[in-house]
């Protein structure tokens, strides 16, 4: 006699963990933002493309890249994992509050899921504004603002094998990062 194990809904990768329904992506086109999730590469020629505008006095790029150690440790990569539906909303709320704050003329929020190799880039901030003081201010701003709400979690994966996972909550009440 022969037993087939049934498939059941666990045996399936649910639709958020699956890099095949990827990239997520949301624009305003009146405000010019734009966010993408993404379990490819980030491309900051893109980023900066959909944000360049002849009105523009300063273009800011930001890219967050794995490093190979964190508090003495050497590190493996960076993995991520995001809640998309909730993502999407946090950060596009940030990037719009960040054009009506700042004046900007654009915002782009991408964000990389998924293991991050070392010298990689796990998100790509750009902004473009009228001078380049707003520009630099909300560039800095929206990084903040995303590492403190978006629904982003991120594990640090050591050369020993151990894993680490850091989110939100390696942040005291003011904001500021929690060594623990």
């Amino acid at each position: 006699m022969s037993y087939t194990t049934p498939t059941t809904q666990t045996d399936q990768i649910p639709p958020h963990l699956d890099p095949q329904t990827y990239p997520r992506t949301t624009s305003n086109p009146t405000l010019n933002t734009h966010i993408t999730l993404t379990y490819h590469p980030l491309d900051p020629t893109s980023a900066l493309s959909k944000i360049s505008s002849p009105s523009a006095g300063a273009n800011v790029l930001f890219l967050g890249t794995t490093r190979n150690s964190f508090q003495d440790r050497p590190v493996a990569q960076l993995s991520y994992t995001a809640y998309p539906p909730l993502a999407l909303k946090t950060l596009s709320k940030i990037a719009e509050d960040a054009v009506t704050k700042h004046e900007l003329l654009g915002v782009v929020i991408g964000h990389r899921l998924g293991d991050v190799p070392i010298g990689e880039s796990s998100i790509v901030i750009a902004v473009s504004a009228g001078h380049r003081g707003a520009a630099w201010r909300a560039g800095e701003e929206v990084l903040e603002l995303c590492k403190e709400k978006a629904e982003i979690w991120k594990k640090e994966v050591f050369v020993d094998g151990q894993g680490e996972w850091r989110a939100n909550r390696d942040r005291d009440a003011e904001g500021k990062l929690v060594q623990g």
